[in-house]
């Protein structure tokens, strides 16, 4: 049996390191398996400094690689994040002032013999115009109190708010860079140049200006927009989505932070904009900026013009940097000897921190569905395929969701996007279902699901979604311990918010910690030899 040995990854950054380090730590966490992996990367391209964001998932999946907790945030300049806040996304701003509404990572409460919270509110059973996220979930005010999700005490990846993070991608690529070695990822520093195929139209090896040939048994394509061995070599065809997803351009600011202390944000900040949408994202020193726009709607001049007055002052003599993507992916991303994880494998913009989550989603695939024969790859790649789609095509639904129901037509951009010819058959349906009964659980396919029920639930309703339930009333008889449950939320939300630290304040905490255990490391040696 011709057994697989030897993994290479091309192309470091976020999705390189991150699947370098999962297949490291995952595929050989036991004698009885044993794969080398080899990470290549070339020492003349650096990884882009902007601010990202993640989803919940980050928090597993940095745990299952053994990395520490306050050993990320001092490598990374990571800050926790708790959700999204959402600004004028239902209408434009006016003299009356902004829209928002907030994607909180806590799930609504539903505690033992309490119903369901959300029949309800749609029925006013809450206090009357409290929004649906503050009404089912008190992570909305620990948020807007400037709280941590979680207290010093708390291990490692835990608290009792669910929470993702903030950080500086460069800096998160070299920690994870460090920690891949430490769990036997080699590293290689070389330009790759050129892809031979074998007689089968695989990978034979690929060619680098620096250490010549390199050879795996299976190659995993991080090489970014280029996806120079799926896209390239493999001739695996992209499937665009701008039919669907206007978004294709961005320009990113970089603000240093006022003072030393300023407060930051413990979630991201989209603030829609004429022809898209700003992200605004607080880091240890500096704040992370950028606006996602359209290039059929604007161009990049206005572009710039847009973000710096969304700035003022603090944006004077600041450098923008300009990036372009094409939103689409690769219905097929694992080809013969080759799979492509991250923007190789496809990109949807960044609302909703998408980006991460499916590198991780695409290392954890590979490595639990890896075939120990290599004869069995065929097999493998046509399941992960079917899964990657899958998940492709119900993230695509739903961030089409955030713009296809707002009420603003005050600009093309937004009345193209309500356009039904934009809006996928399968959106459209649900949200004509919606009409008249809530989401559902039994609406989602779990395994295929990035977002769960409660998050569409979140943004419907924050962006004033109607669902009539009246004919349904009768159906909702709880109505009294509903509100008594409602209430409760509010009460145990101002107690959470007096319990749990100032954001800022944790942050700094946890890093001061991990820099005095550092000390401590180095001291010992010394006190155990004198």
């Amino acid at each position: 049996m011709p057994r697989l040995q030897k993994i290479l990854v091309v192309g470091g950054g976020t999705a390189g390191w991150l699947t370098a380090c999962y297949l490291a730590k995952t595929l050989n966490a036991s004698d009885a398996r044993s794969v080398q992996v080899e990470l290549v990367e070339s020492p003349s391209i650096g990884a882009l400094g902007v601010g990202e964001g993640t989803f919940p998932s980050i928090r597993g999946t940095l745990a299952a690689i053994g990395l520490d907790e306050r050993r990320f945030f001092v490598g990374a300049a990571a800050t926790f994040k708790q959700g999204v806040h959402f600004v004028d996304w239902v209408r434009p701003a006016s003299e009356a002032g902004h829209h928002h509404y907030f994607h909180p990572f806590n799930h609504p409460s539903q505690r033992a013999g309490s119903p369901e919270l959300l029949p309800y509110w749609l029925l006013g059973a809450a206090p009357a115009g409290m929004p649906f996220a503050q009404a089912v979930s008190m992570q909305q005010r620990i948020v807007e109190a400037g709280r941590a999700p979680k207290r010093m005490a708390d291990g490692n990846y835990l608290g009792p708010m669910n929470y993702a993070y903030h950080f500086d991608a460069a800096c998160f690529a070299s920690v994870l860079a460090e920690h891949g070695q430490s769990l036997g990822v080699k590293r290689l520093l070389a330009t790759v140049e050129h892809t031979e195929l074998d007689e089968q139209g695989g990978i034979a090896r690929v060619l680098t200006r620096e250490l010549g040939a390199l050879s795996a048994d299976l190659y995993v394509d991080c090489t970014g927009l280029r996806g120079a061995l799926i896209g390239g070599a493999l001739q695996s065809p992209l499937r665009s989505l701008r039919d669907v997803l206007f978004c294709d351009r961005a320009v990113a600011v970089q603000v240093p932070d006022a003072t030393p202390d300023a407060p930051i944000r413990p979630y991201t900040m989209a603030s829609a904009q004429e022809s898209g949408w700003i992200w605004d994202i607080g880091l240890q020193r500096r704040r992370g900026t950028g606006y996602v726009y359209s290039s059929q709607h604007t161009d990049a001049g206005r572009a710039e013009e847009v973000i710096r007055a969304y700035l003022g002052p603090a944006a004077e003599k600041l450098e923008a940097r300009h990036i372009k993507f094409d939103p689409g992916y690769r219905p097929e991303p694992w080809r013969r000897n080759c799979v492509a994880v991250g923007l190789a494998g496809g990109v949807v913009e960044p609302l909703e921190s998408t980006g991460i989550a499916l590198v991780e989603l695409g290392a954890y695939l590979i490595s639990h569905l890896l075939p120990g024969d290599r004869n069995d790859m065929a097999r493998t790649a046509k399941l992960y395929n079917q899964m990657m789609s899958a998940r492709y095509e119900r993230i695509l639904d739903f961030i089409k969701m955030h713009y296809c129901i707002t009420q603003r037509r005050d600009s093309k951009f937004w009345i193209d996007n309500v356009d039904p010819a934009s809006i996928p058959n399968t959106l459209r349906d649900r949200l004509a279902l919606w009409r008249h009964r809530p989401p559902h659980r039994l609406d989602f396919v779990t395994d295929l699901e990035m977002f769960m029920p409660a998050s569409w639930q979140y943004v419907l309703y924050g962006m004033e979604f109607k669902t009539d339930l009246e004919p349904m009333r009768s159906a909702y008889p709880q109505g009294e311990a509903a509100r008594r449950e409602f209430a409760t939320i509010q009460q145990v939300a101002g107690r959470a918010a007096g319990d749990l630290p100032d954001h800022r304040a944790l942050v700094e905490q946890l890093c001061l910690e991990h820099a005095q255990e550092g000390r401590m490391e180095v001291a010992a040696p010394a006190r155990m030899g004198g």
